[in-house]
């Protein structure tokens, strides 16, 4: 009989208890359910639940089951083949729904039914199949078990080797040098030197190299080898023939008596050294969350009561007024209340040009002050700052496991018992047609050596993490793994305007004033007419004004003309500021101006005339100006082969404007939210992959449909929560930079496997003699072990290349990474 508890969301009363039980109970899975209002779970019990079944119905009935998803660290994972077995231990407990297993990262992440005990059954079932597990810890004590573990993998590869050099120096130093055999012979003979290689050898198995038998063997006895049972089947052939070659070699056939010590000592030595090779390796694919996680300072100088004194950062409150000195790292998200300063936010944005801040701006945890001194107040902190949720995305980026993974678990799934049936297919051809037992046996545990599928497993994690990592420090976050790989498939990029391709605000952007008009003086007096407006335009006006140093005169009479503009007295002048309507009301000829005026509109600007004293004096042209870089932008995508669209709410003739302006393809205008799905539908054609960038509410539904959304960090958090991608600064170079990462990750992805299933099909024949009939090419068990380790070790190398991609060209190549990231690795 099993039993299944779950936490229920909604329960409120008696007659909702009620409600759930007859619904669970009329599962024909279900015997029985009981429903507890008090602790808002439930306890099912059947003899074959179908968890599915369960959920579907409570989620129907009103009361949905709560879930609950849990990092685990899980330890002794060595290949591709124990990710299937892993996650089938998972998934085969009670309340577990599913699980996704990383051999890279040596996590695992498990979903499972809130209250059901899951996570903790799993983590049970792990452990007692050979892989303990536990829940995973904060980055930084990862990162810190990642290097002991390196160390431990280093100290036993030294021991290793320090016992493996007098036994390959007797035995291979015999056969290759005449005088060194006649040495040896003369002075220790042949008998003492096997037994120095057996003491030595068993030394090596038993010692650092214990920890291939004590997890092969067990793993071999319950019918789920890994390449741990590889290495301890072949070490531990090759140690047993020699031992009765040693001791007892009247049991073999004459001339069979050969041993194969080294080969089991330099099989173990090797294989540790490549492990340790690669364990450092490894621990450069994560250096990313572990150098973002340092740029948050340990403490902060925060104001209490008055007085101000150093507190720990997790003890830091929303609320609390917090004192940044010139130089130092901003603790937490927060707004400016006092000081200006310009500061450096190229670790989180990716930008480069530090920032000016004043009162009422927003400043970023993690990012470092310059010159000034400021007061802000804290508005997130903890798990709510910006750089904590970037942490997340990239750390579930990096745990992310894309489709092209599929394949590899299907072939690694059989992958190792082929193996052994080769190698026993191997035996049987040398013992039939070979010249001896002892050739059979080398070729067997070649097979076994060489087959390992370290590399299979690691091709495509450690590029996902070193990727999503440069990802990052280049300011683009991976929010949902799998778009890595979707990315690299789009061919046209759709692109929503107002915030997008532009600030997102109307700012003054042309300004002609009528023959012999001072233009400063002209602006000054329309800044302080429109600083009494509360028109959005009105804003832009003032703005201009200001930010250029003006000082705006005093105004009388202001008077708004609805629909048309405003009239003032300024500085003893009346004016009339608005639209060619309010000029003909005036009887007030524009003369030149209007030709200026109608090419401003033909370019997508709001034309604005302003008249002095019954005369026109100016006209200005308000647009929402497109971004720095959207051309080069725009161009660098076209450069990768990439189609551009533009799908906006705004008028026809500003859309076509804009996108004739950056050398946009296509031109969809004057759409609502649910037409900009529409848009996507008809811009798909037949079956192409589509992206579209957004950044304000209204882009969430376009967004979620497209086969990639890309949010601009600077856009709404409804944006940012619908996207797959988000860029956590506006700048519209990060689109290509998007996609110029995910290609990358993609292209050295293939090259792994490439490297990894070619390796495999390769040596396999050649190790178990296929060729040596024609050529005489057989593989040494030593050179076997060597080639297996050095295959995992290539494969993480070439990911970590990832880290070093440089070069901001339109072709898909990288930009140099933030200096004060890579300094770091």
């Amino acid at each position: 009989m099993m039993t299944l508890a779950l936490k229920l969301d909604g329960l409120t009363c008696a007659s909702c208890v009620a409600r759930a039980e007859t619904a669970l109970r009329d599962l024909s899975s279900v015997d029985d359910a009981t429903v507890n209002l008090a602790t808002g779970t439930a306890q099912v019990t059947g003899d074959h639940i179908d968890p599915d079944a369960v959920i579907a119905t409570l989620k129907t009935a009103g009361y949905p089951a709560l879930t609950e998803t849990v990092d685990l660290n899980i330890d002794a994972m060595s290949c591709a083949s124990c990710i299937g077995r892993v996650e089938r231990q998972i998934t085969g407990q009670p309340g577990v729904l599913g699980a996704e297993v990383n051999l890279a990262t040596q996590q695992g992440k498990v979903t499972a039914l809130a209250g059901s005990g899951g996570v903790e059954a799993a983590i049970a079932a792990l452990t007692q199949a050979g892989y303990p597990a536990r829940r995973a810890a904060p980055a930084t004590d990862r990162e810190t078990a990642r290097d002991g573990e390196a160390m431990t993998l280093r100290r036993a590869a030294l021991i290793a080797g320090l016992l493996t050099l007098p036994v390959f120096i007797l035995e291979m130093g015999s056969h290759m040098i005449p005088a060194f055999h006649h040495w040896v012979m003369a002075n220790l003979g042949m008998q003492t030197s096997r037994v120095i290689q057996f003491i030595l050898t068993t030394a090596v198995l038993a010692g650092p190299g214990r920890v291939f038998l004590s997890r092969g063997f067990p793993a071999l006895f319950k019918g789920t080898p890994d390449m741990n049972s590889l290495v301890a089947i072949g070490t531990s052939a090759a140690w047993s023939f020699s031992v009765v070659a040693t001791f007892a070699p009247s049991l073999l056939p004459e001339g069979g008596n050969a041993v194969y010590f080294e080969a089991a000592a330099v099989i173990v030595t090797l294989i540790l050294l490549g492990r340790w090779l690669e364990a450092r390796a490894k621990g450069k694919t994560g250096a990313a969350i572990a150098r973002l996680v340092q740029l948050a300072p340990k403490s902060a100088e925060v104001e209490r009561d008055g007085v101000v004194s150093s507190i720990p950062l997790d003890q830091i409150l929303t609320g609390d007024v917090i004192h940044i000195r010139p130089g130092e790292r901003i603790a937490v998200d927060g707004t400016v209340t006092d000081g200006k300063s310009f500061i450096d936010e190229s670790m989180i944005t990716g930008e480069p040009v530090p920032v000016a801040k004043g009162p009422g701006d927003t400043v970023i945890g993690g990012t470092i002050n310059g010159r000034g001194a400021l007061r802000f107040t804290a508005t997130k902190v903890g798990r709510d700052t910006m750089l904590s949720q970037i942490i997340r995305m990239v750390e579930e980026a990096q745990g992310a496991r894309l489709p092209i993974q599929a394949l590899v678990n299907q072939v690694t799934a059989w992958f190792v018992p082929a193996v052994l049936v080769v190698a026993a297919i191997t035996v049987a051809v040398w013992l039939i047609f070979g010249p001896s037992l002892g050739a059979a046996l080398v070729a067997a545990v070649a097979v076994l050596i060489i087959a390992c599928p370290c590399a299979m497993g690691l091709a495509t994690p450690t590029s996902i993490m070193v990727g999503t990592g440069r990802a990052a420090e280049l300011g683009v976050l991976f929010r949902k793994g799998d778009a890595l790989q979707s990315l690299s498939q789009v061919s046209i990029v759709a692109f929503d305007k107002t915030g997008t391709l532009t600030l997102g605000r109307p700012e003054l952007t042309t300004f002609e004033t009528a023959e012999g008009l001072d233009a400063d003086t002209v602006l000054a007096r329309v800044a302080a007419v429109e600083a009494l407006s509360e028109h959005p335009i009105a804003a832009a006006l003032t703005r201009a004004a200001r930010d250029s140093g003006m000082t705006l005169p005093e105004v009388t009479g202001f008077e708004a003309v609805t629909g048309m503009g405003v009239t003032a007295d300024v500085a003893g002048h009346a004016i009339l500021i608005g639209a060619d309507r309010l000029m003909a009301r005036s009887g007030i000829e524009t003369g030149a101006l209007a030709k200026v005026a109608g090419r401003i509109a033909a370019e997508g600007q709001t034309p604005i005339f302003v008249a002095l004293d019954g005369a026109i004096a100016a006209v200005l042209g308000v647009s929402d100006p497109v971004k720095p870089g959207a051309a080069h932008a725009i161009a660098a995508l076209h450069e990768m082969g990439i189609k551009t669209a533009m799908i906006t709410g705004d008028t026809a003739q500003t859309a076509r404007s804009i996108a004739a302006r950056l050398g946009i393809d296509h031109v969809v205008a004057g759409v609502m939210p649910q037409g900009k799905v529409t848009a996507l539908n008809a811009l798909r054609g037949d079956g192409q992959r589509l992206a579209f960038v957004g950044d304000g509410i209204n882009d969430a539904p376009a967004l979620a449909h497209a086969d990639v959304g890309i949010a601009m960090g600077t856009g709404t958090d409804v944006a940012i929560d619908a996207a797959d991608v988000v860029l956590t600064s506006g700048a519209l170079d990060a689109v290509g930079r998007a996609f110029a990462i995910s290609r990358a990750t993609m292209r050295n992805i293939r090259q792994n496997l490439g490297w990894a299933f070619g390796y495999n099909t390769l040596l396999i024949p050649v190790a178990a003699g296929v060729f040596y009939p024609l050529w005489g090419l057989l593989l040494s068990p030593a050179l076997a072990a060597a080639a297996m380790a050095l295959s995992s070790v290539a494969v993480v190398t070439n990911a970590l290349r990832l880290r070093h991609a440089a070069g901001a060209d339109a072709t898909g190549a990288l930009p140099n990474p933030v200096p004060n990231l890579q300094s770091a690795t």
